[in-house]
């Protein structure tokens, strides 16, 4: 997400090294280098002329931080107040005193609404609720049929009537189904417009009034740009949202709307969409947000995506492996197979600091999880002898695994060499770390 912007802040920082005290002349050059990167990205004109004011403020005559550089102090008063600006800190749900809470879910036509409700679900399910989905879209051709497919998916039940009955009287039976199974959450799909109109605000009012919802999301597609702002704030006025939900993130996207909706609105991010996978909808933490833009990475995020799709038990058997020189290719295949867990390759890798600086422009649209989908095709035309004895190897058995991976054999060469070289790393690291216990011994 705002891969540009990131980029561009990249650039416009690295050319404040070397500078000693921050004269007004620098700030100002500065800043102008970010108002057009914050503007190129779609944030709010008013929104980006005001953050620029808030640091310009802070910026001048600022003395170096300690031992800091002074463009990590810019970074830092910038980093802070972006963080500040959408919204600090993380809203924790509204829970309902006696379940179940009811979540509405409003959006726009085409924003992905249905298939957001799905990942809210999924998402909850994580956290120890036993969510419910009800289908009040009975506008969109084929949406009851995709909530009850991903209902499947997730093992999430779907209530659905196709009869003819209204959706406010849909959603009043659906929570009563609910609290009757027991459910703690209801999650309601409502039909979406490709405009704002009276009858949608309308219908969405009934809906709300009929269930009582404790919290309304309104899920927005990120590819719109400012419009974003402007479907937020609509509405907001009819009645009142707890929370946006933005959508395709992952995508090739400025996404500045992001920055500017809480600013405008008042209305707090909850959650984005970085997939299409049922998984892939993460929390909305402002200060990981703004640390990712600024090219820090989300190493905390990073974690928390591991613990949730890696099994423990499994990633320290492959660890101890690794670092007792049984390298071989079912360790690594295992490892490709934890990486996949986690979700697409470029995902992960914008979540490492200081990626999008390292690399060359355009060089991480090259990494994607098709070069892994090759690498485990030619692990799995090896035999089970030949993955774990990769020695054995001679010409004609890579000719072999060539032809049954579909790739050429200087791939299967390359591949096999790269085995060994992470060999004699793991070697390496193992007397390194023998070393250290023994000087630790010793003192």
């Amino acid at each position: 997400m705002l891969d540009q912007l990131t980029k561009r802040l990249a650039t416009t920082f690295a050319n404040m090294r070397r500078k000693g005290r921050i004269s007004e002349d620098d700030v100002n050059e500065m800043l102008r280098e970010v108002r057009v990167a914050l503007l190129e990205a779609d944030v709010n004109f008013q929104v980006a002329k005001d953050l620029i004011a808030r640091i310009k403020e802070k910026a001048i005559g600022e003395e170096i931080f300690g031992s800091l550089t002074a463009d990590q102090s810019i970074i830092k008063i910038v980093r802070d107040e972006l963080t500040e600006l959408m919204g600090s800190a993380e809203t924790k749900f509204n829970w309902a005193p006696n379940p179940p809470t009811v979540i509405l879910m409003c959006g726009l036509q085409g924003s992905g609404k249905t298939t957001t409700t799905a990942k809210l679900c999924q998402y909850l399910k994580r956290q120890g609720k036993n969510p419910m989905m009800v289908a009040c879209d009975t506008q969109r051709p084929a949406a009851i049929t995709q909530l009850q497919v991903l209902g499947e998916q997730i093992d999430v039940p779907v209530f659905a009537l196709t009869d003819g009955t209204s959706p406010p009287e849909i959603a009043k039976q659906a929570l009563a189904r609910c609290k009757h199974m027991q459910n703690d959450v209801l999650v309601v799909d409502t039909a979406g417009r490709l405009s704002i109109d009276e009858p949608l605000m309308q219908e969405l009012e009934r809906v709300s009034q009929a269930i009582g919802a404790h919290e309304n999301f309104l899920v927005l597609d990120a590819s719109i740009g400012q419009e974003a702002v402007n479907i937020a704030k609509a509405f907001d006025e009819r009645f009142k949202l707890t929370g946006t939900i933005f959508t395709k993130l992952d995508g090739d996207t400025r996404g500045g709307a992001v920055l500017s909706v809480r600013q405008v609105t008042g209305v707090p991010v909850r959650f984005i969409g970085v997939g299409e996978r049922t998984d892939a909808l993460e929390t909305f933490h402002p200060d990981r947000i703004a640390e990712r833009i600024l090219g820090f990475g989300d190493v905390l995020g990073l974690i928390e995506q591991a613990e949730l799709n890696i099994n423990k038990e499994d990633a320290e058997e492959l660890q101890a492996k690794m670092m007792s020189g049984g390298m071989d290719f079912e360790v690594m295949l295992g490892q490709f197979k934890m990486m996949k867990k986690m979700g697409p390759i470029q995902g992960i890798l914008k979540k490492l600091p200081g990626i999008a600086g390292a690399l060359p422009e355009g060089a991480l649209d090259q990494i994607n999880d098709g070069h892994m989908n090759r690498i485990e095709a030619i692990i799995l035309s090896m035999t089970p002898q030949e993955r774990k004895n990769p020695d054995i190897m001679n010409g004609s058995r890579r000719r072999r695994i060539s032809r049954g991976s579909g790739v050429p054999v200087e791939e299967v060469n390359r591949l096999v060499q790269q085995l060994y070289d992470m060999r004699k790393m793991m070697k390496q690291a193992k007397k390194m770390e023998k070393r250290h216990t023994k000087f630790r011994k010793r003192r």
